[in-house]
């Protein structure tokens, strides 16, 4: 059956959250703390939910289960990614999350988290945390002791449309005044290094030091930046990255393209505009799957999607 698949986000209120997610894309949020919106994710600790069609109601879980169809007959216990919108109106802890092997050991069989993020929007003077200064281990032990953060972390700015590609091991912060869409492996396994000293209920939230000593890369290994801009006239498409645990395209459609779905799924997140999706309306944040064997999708409009699947 030829059919677009639809979720409605989990939401989750904390610390640092605001309102941009309903002011941006007119969700309707639990309250001015909303700081993530779990748009296509199987996760236990928040599933996204099917809006419409032949499977509404169901979780992205539930069709994982039982109907293997929709993702090419793939193997395994659990749908591999998680797609997520942060919000962050306040900075985030800085932070690290381990590989595979690591979270297995040490996490019940958890996945490790590599992820992206692709920034939607973000106040003029923004930035955010990625990778570190420390050139040796032993460096990085007595700067993380004596608490020379600014010495430490490896500070940039941020722009709308930027992309950073974040495997596991890098140390990361998203920072005050930035809204992004991240797409990771299915984990939500994080070691929290550093927190500002902010107090939650009264109490300061729990650090992770001896795991984040673990897991942390150093030195720190700079990225691949995303591929060429490719111009087809009617849209332009960019591979943002092709890795080990995903691929993550951007088509920016101008008037119209064909999307070619030959992969076990295509997960597909409009991020600006409108338009249509084999006729079918879409906008600003919709968040669907197009299953395995769907063919090619005819995207129409004025509207900027990104697409990930299994490399």
């Amino acid at each position: 059956m030829k059919e677009l698949i639809f979720f409605k986000p989990y939401f989750k209120q904390v610390l640092w959250g605001g309102h941009r997610m309903r002011d941006v894309y007119g969700y309707t949020i639990p309250g001015d703390d909303t700081g993530e919106a779990w748009v296509i994710s199987s996760n236990p600790h928040g599933q996204s939910t099917v809006t419409g069609g032949t499977y509404d109601g169901k979780t992205l879980g539930e069709l994982w289960k039982e109907h293997r169809e929709l993702f090419g007959g793939m193997e395994g216990d659990e749908f591999p990614l998680l797609v997520k919108i942060i919000d962050a109106n306040d900075h985030l802890s800085i932070q690290v999350h381990p590989d595979d092997d690591y979270a297995f050991r040490h996490e019940q069989g958890s996945l490790g988290k590599t992820e992206c993020w692709y920034i939607l929007d973000c106040d003029e003077d923004a930035d955010i945390i990625i990778g570190h200064h420390a050139r040796t281990r032993q460096e990085l032990e007595e700067m993380i002791g004596e608490g020379r953060w600014d010495d430490l972390l490896r500070k940039l700015p941020v722009h709308k449309g930027d992309f950073f590609y974040i495997p596991s091991g890098t140390v990361h912060a998203i920072r005050k005044g930035t809204l992004l869409l991240e797409v990771q492996q299915n984990s939500d396994t994080t070691y929290r290094l550093y927190d500002y000293g902010r107090l939650q209920n009264g109490k300061p939230r729990d650090l992770h030091l001896r795991q984040s000593m673990d897991v942390i890369t150093c030195p720190c290994q700079d990225q691949t930046p995303s591929g060429p801009v490719i111009d087809h006239g009617a849209y332009e498409t960019c591979t943002l990255v092709k890795g080990q645990y995903f691929t993550v395209d951007r088509w920016r459609i101008r008037k119209e393209a064909e999307i070619r779905q030959d992969h076990p799924f295509l997960l597909a997140d409009v991020t600006s505009g409108s338009g249509a999706l084999d006729g079918t309306t879409v906008r600003a944040g919709d968040h669907l799957l197009i299953p395995a064997g769907y063919g090619t999708v005819k995207a129409q409009g004025d509207l900027e999607l990104i697409t990930t699947y299994i490399s």
